[in-house]
């Protein structure tokens, strides 16, 4: 046990980054801490480990929490191993958990250095089957998954399912960025002292149509002062990932390949979004959050002063490789079904073409407008999904200011909804609690549903002379 106690306290790595972090020289901690440059080089390089009140006095010194300054004992980076060797390549591989641990805990860079080689390679594979898409689809015909070389907003959509709408690079340098400028306040200290850039609210009708704009020729960023806060944070936070953020957005964005200006610039404008958001609700806090609240995402707006969207957003981000959570899919329509986001990570079936199920609470929860509406979705090959759906409001801050109205719904693989706080704790589900929706109409195959609207591909329509059926379309369920 005492060696196990020693051996925790060694955090040469972590404190070398910590010192970088802060933009110091040995020579400068060692003066902060009131101790030796060269008794500094010698913690940086696990030669003296690192005492519980030389802890207190890092703690202390710069501010920080001290669970997180002694950190976990690289389990972060043996999680992220584990994660990347269950890879299909490395099954013939024997390597013992014992193993990785050792690799993780001992040779952190190492580590590292392996798992960015991973990324890259992962991206590249990536970027070879969005470079093969059009081939196989024919060029500009839409492909398997729906594919459509004309369609930018596909092609993007394309871009982040592929990669499960998560970037780790972007969230660890939002993360870095986060530990210096946090909130509105923050952000507004940041740009006046990192760009020399003052903060201005102006009127609708002077900014003309824009709710951002930054003048570098007076030294300004002009926001329209009818933001709600939540997003006025966010317009701060995504010029700030403009500012700081751009060569990450950049190699994110350049692994798509896209083939149009119009998928780049739309590429472009979520990545750094993505960046934003995960600025405001960093990944490690936001994570242990969504532990703690289970998934509640009224209370964890409130704790990260968010909107329900952008909340519910970002809980379809946390894939991190080793840090997963939940997989969540992501749905936003309008009253007349349009789609204008959606964001799959857990395997939810969307049609390619044409609308949703109508049985699906997401189009009716416009007749409770702010009230979270729960369901249990059943599809016709047995899958289960749990879904959380309410409406959300875009635009707006004065009288006379446009206003539209969403709904969104989230949802997550029915094994998993016993981690979320709207599931039924110990309860077993009943056949009349599951609602038997389809993916679409045409492709549909149940034989009594009521809000059919299409006939299913592939089955002949029922003559009408001595019988009418209960349903729109009646077929042979043979």
């Amino acid at each position: 046990m005492a060696s196990q106690g020693v051996r925790s306290v060694f955090m040469g790595p972590r404190l070398r980054r910590l010192r970088r972090d802060l933009g110091l020289t040995q020579a400068d901690m060692a003066s902060d801490l009131e101790i030796s440059a060269p008794y500094v080089a010698l913690l940086e390089r696990n030669q003296r480990p690192v005492t519980a009140d030389m802890l207190l006095r890092l703690a202390r010194t710069y501010k920080i929490d001290l669970a997180d300054l002694a950190g976990d004992g690289g389990a972060d980076n043996t999680a992220r191993m584990q994660s990347v060797l269950k890879e299909p390549m490395f099954s013939d591989i024997d390597i013992p958990p014992l193993e990785i641990t050792d690799l993780a805990v001992s040779y952190p860079g190492m580590t590292e250095a392996f798992l960015r080689l991973y990324t890259a390679y992962r991206e590249e594979q990536l970027a070879l089957a969005d470079r093969a898409a059009p081939a196989l689809t024919g060029g500009s015909h839409p492909g398997p998954e729906g594919f459509d070389a004309n369609d930018p907003v596909a092609e993007v959509r394309r871009f982040l399912a592929a990669r499960r709408n998560n970037f780790p690079t972007l969230d660890d340098a939002a993360e870095r960025l986060a530990q210096v400028a946090t909130g509105p306040s923050g952000f507004i200290e940041r740009l006046k002292v990192r760009h020399n850039l003052q903060v201005r609210y102006l009127p609708p009708n002077v900014m003309l149509g824009s709710v951002r704009r930054l003048d570098l020729h007076r030294k300004q960023l002009l926001l329209e002062d009818s933001l709600d806060t939540a997003s006025l944070t966010f317009q701060l936070a995504k010029q700030l990932v403009y500012l700081e953020l751009e060569d990450e957005v950049g190699a994110a964005f350049e692994a798509g390949h896209f083939t149009s200006k119009s998928a780049e610039f739309l590429a472009r404008r979520a990545l750094a979004g993505y960046a934003a958001a995960a600025l405001i609700m960093p990944y490690s806090a936001f994570a242990k959050a969504v532990d703690t609240r289970r998934y509640d995402l009224e209370a964890l707006a409130r704790q990260f002063g968010t909107s329900f969207e952008q909340t519910a957003h970002r809980v379809t981000t946390l894939q991190r490789p080793g840090l997963e959570k939940v997989p969540f899919f992501l749905i936003r329509v309008d009253p007349a079904g349009n789609i204008s986001k959606l964001l799959d990570g857990a395997g939810f079936p969307f049609a390619k073409h044409g609308g949703a199920c109508p049985l699906w609470s997401v189009h009716s929860v416009f007749k409770t407008p702010r009230q979270i509406v729960t369901q249990w979705l059943e599809l016709p090959d047995g899958q289960r999904f749990f879904s959380i759906a309410r409406t959300v409001t875009a635009g707006g801050g004065s009288f006379d200011a446009m206003r539209v109205e969403r709904a969104i719904a989230i949802g997550c693989a029915a094994e998993h909804a016993g981690q979320l706080v709207y599931a039924r704790d110990g309860h077993e589900l009943r056949a009349d609690e599951i609602t038997p929706i389809g993916v679409a109409c045409r492709v549909c195959h149940r034989s009594r549903c009521a809000a059919r609207s299409a006939l299913p591909i592939g089955r002949e329509l029922l003559p009408d002379d001595f019988r009418t059926l209960s349903v729109p379309f009646g077929f042979s369920a043979d």
